[in-house]
C-alpha cells in the first residue's frame, strides 16, 4: 500500500514541479501572459509526460515489456477499443443525470483540443503515460500486497486514478473507467489493452469535442428527443456489454 501511494504522489509531485517550471520560464523570459495559453499547457504535459515516463521507467517502478504484445493479442485490442466506443453515451447519460460538479480545466482543455499537438498529448501521450503509472505500478504494488483481494485493490488504484485528474467533473467518469482498466490489467498483466481502451475513449471525446465544442450541449440536443437518447444509450449497451464479455474470453496472461 505504501508503495501504491508513494508513486501517486510522486505523479502528482513531477506534474506540480513541471508546472512550477514552465510558469517560471515563462516569467523569466518576460511572456506571463501565455501561462493560460493552449500551447503553454501541451508544452506543461509534454514535459510532465517525458520526465514521469523516465522516472518510472528508470527506477523499474514499472516495466516496458513487448512480452504482452508478442503474443498477439489483437483480439482484445480491438474489444477494448469496441468497449471504449459503446461506453460512451451511457457515460455521458449518467454524468447529465448527476449533479453538476465544478469543472477546472474546462477551458484549458477545449484550448488544448484546438491547438496544434493536443491529439498527441490527449490522446496518445496520457493514455500511455496514465496506463504505465496507475495500472503499472500503482495497481500492480497493490496486487502484490494483496493478491487474495483482487476487486479491492482495483478498486483502491480506480480510486487514486480519479482523485490524480484533480477536477471534480472528470471524477466519477475516471473512477468507473478506472475499475474496467484495472480489471484489464490484472487478467493480463499488461497495460497494452489499458492503453487502447484510454486512447479509443480519449479520441472519441475528442471527436465529440470537434462537433460539439459548447460545453453545455446535451446528448438531447444532439439527438432531438429524451426517446432518441434512450435508444442511444441502449444502442450502446448492445455493443459495450458484449465486448466486455468477449474480453472476458479472451483475455489472460501471457
Amino acid at each position: 500500500m505504501k508503495n501504491a501511494l508513494k508513486y501517486t504522489l510522486v505523479f502528482v509531485a513531477i506534474q506540480v514541479v513541471a508546472s512550477i517550471l514552465v510558469n517560471l520560464t515563462l516569467e523569466l523570459s518576460g511572456h506571463s501572459e501565455l501561462r493560460q495559453s493552449p500551447y503553454a499547457m501541451i508544452a506543461l504535459d509534454l514535459l510532465f509526460s517525458v520526465v514521469t515516463l523516465v522516472v518510472f521507467l528508470r527506477t523499474r517502478w514499472a516495466e516496458a515489456s513487448a512480452d504482452y504484445l508478442r503474443s498477439r493479442p489483437w483480439t482484445v485490442i480491438v474489444w477494448s477499443v469496441v468497449a471504449a466506443s459503446g461506453a460512451l453515451v451511457p457515460s455521458i447519460a449518467v454524468q447529465e443525470m448527476m449533479p453538476e460538479l465544478p469543472n477546472f480545466v474546462e477551458e484549458e482543455m477545449g484550448g488544448m483540443m484546438n491547438a496544434r499537438g493536443g491529439y498527441f498529448v490527449i490522446c496518445l501521450l496520457a493514455p500511455l503515460v496514465e496506463e504505465l503509472v496507475m495500472r503499472g505500478a500503482v495497481l500492480r504494488a497493490l496486487l502484490l500486497w494483496r493478491k487474495d483481494r483482487p476487486w479491492t485493490m482495483i478498486a483502491i488504484s480506480a480510486f487514486l486514478f480519479a482523485l490524480i485528474h484533480m477536477n471534480p467533473a472528470q471524477m466519477p467518469h475516471a473512477f468507473v473507467i478506472g475499475l474496467l482498466l484495472g480489471w484489464m490489467f490484472y487478467r493480463t498483466g499488461s497495460i497494452v489493452p489499458g492503453v487502447a481502451y484510454h486512447w479509443a475513449n480519449n479520441t472519441a471525446a475528442f471527436i465529440l469535442f470537434k462537433l460539439y465544442p459548447d460545453p453545455s450541449t446535451h446528448l438531447i440536443d444532439i439527438l432531438g428527443t429524451q426517446r432518441n437518447v434512450a435508444a442511444a444509450v441502449a444502442f450502446s449497451l448492445l455493443i459495450l456489454l458484449p465486448a466486455i464479455y468477449q474480453l472476458n474470453i479472451w483475455m489472460k496472461k501471457e
